[in-house]
């Protein structure tokens, strides 16, 4: 396993939630009626939280750049970013007022669903000469929603000589614009959509060769990019599913761990694979990933 401090920092951008994810659900609740479900729990959630979560399990120094939740969710997410290992120095709290950014994930049937409140700014400026900043190797951007709002942390990045991956995240008006955003895509070195959103972004205009490197998510059919034209594929590993909060943002940590260590396409694909398998066998975006996937961080 990496030992902290042999690795330079990977930083991961995005927006911050508190998520109340339900579990063993027997239905989504539907108009007029009412669901239980089996299990309750509260988490530090967010594409990039979660992805920071991953990195920083499987050994590299992870650090966080977003706004915290509004109280009186702001204390219990910076606390379990701190426990989990994170660099949260470059968390900046709400602006005063802000309602609470929240996320209600429901698991039901191997998928789940997530209702949202986004509030105000997904993350602060970033400063390239903060401390923290000067030791960063990597971007990650949790969703393209947030590079859309902030397309100057891309130019800022690859001034310090870092390279750049992406995420999607869902968001329909995005993802009905493909042409539109294109541009934010090109402009990274890794592209990390799950295959709803990868097909949705192609329907509306996105070209096949946006990214040099795009990496589609297939869940539980495993995951697939391009090599020379030719499309690589690699399995999901079999899992007992409990949750698959979180399962693509593990995905990400393995995938682009083995990335920047010069595996690969095919090893990256099987790295992320298992941390995602990993991922879903446990409630909540970052609990699997804390207690079970160091195990598979790169000698």
């Amino acid at each position: 396993m990496l030992q902290r401090g042999d690795k330079p920092v990977i930083l991961c951008a995005g927006r911050v939630y508190c998520d109340l994810v339900f579990a063993d659900i027997p239905r989504m609740p539907t108009l007029g009626s009412e669901t239980f479900a089996g299990g309750v729990s509260l988490h530090a959630g967010g594409g990039a939280f979660n992805s920071a979560v991953a990195f920083s399990v499987l050994g590299w120094s992870s650090a966080l750049l977003g706004t915290l939740p509004a109280a009186p969710f702001d204390v219990p997410v910076l606390e379990e970013g701190r426990a989990l290992g994170l660099d949260m120095s470059l968390c900046e709290p709400a602006v005063p007022g802000a309602s609470p950014q929240i996320t209600v994930a429901m698991a039901l049937q191997n998928d789940r669903s997530f209702l949202s409140h986004k509030s105000g700014p997904a993350f602060p400026e970033l400063n390239p000469a903060a401390q923290t900043c000067r030791s960063v190797r990597h971007l990650h951007i949790g969703e393209l929603k947030s590079l859309c709002e902030a397309p100057e942390l891309v130019a800022k990045a690859r001034e310090a000589g870092w390279t750049i991956s992406l995420d999607c995240g869902w968001d329909d008006d995005l993802l009905r614009a493909g042409a539109e955003v294109a541009e934010y895509i090109a402009a990274v070195d890794v592209f990390l959509p799950n295959e709803s959103e990868y097909g949705a972004l192609r329907s509306s205009g996105l070209p096949e060769d946006c990214c040099p490197v795009t990496v589609i998510k297939e869940g539980s059919t495993g995951a697939r990019t391009s090599l020379n034209g030719k499309t690589v594929h690699r399995p999901a590993f079999p899992a007992d599913v409990v949750d698959t909060t979180g399962a693509g943002d593990a995905f990400n940590g393995g995938f682009l761990s083995a990335w920047l260590a010069g595996e690969g396409l095919e090893a990256c694909l099987e790295n992320g694979n298992r941390c995602g398998a990993v991922a879903v066998q446990h409630a909540g975006g970052t609990s699997g990933m804390s207690q079970t996937i160091s195990s598979l961080a790169l000698n």
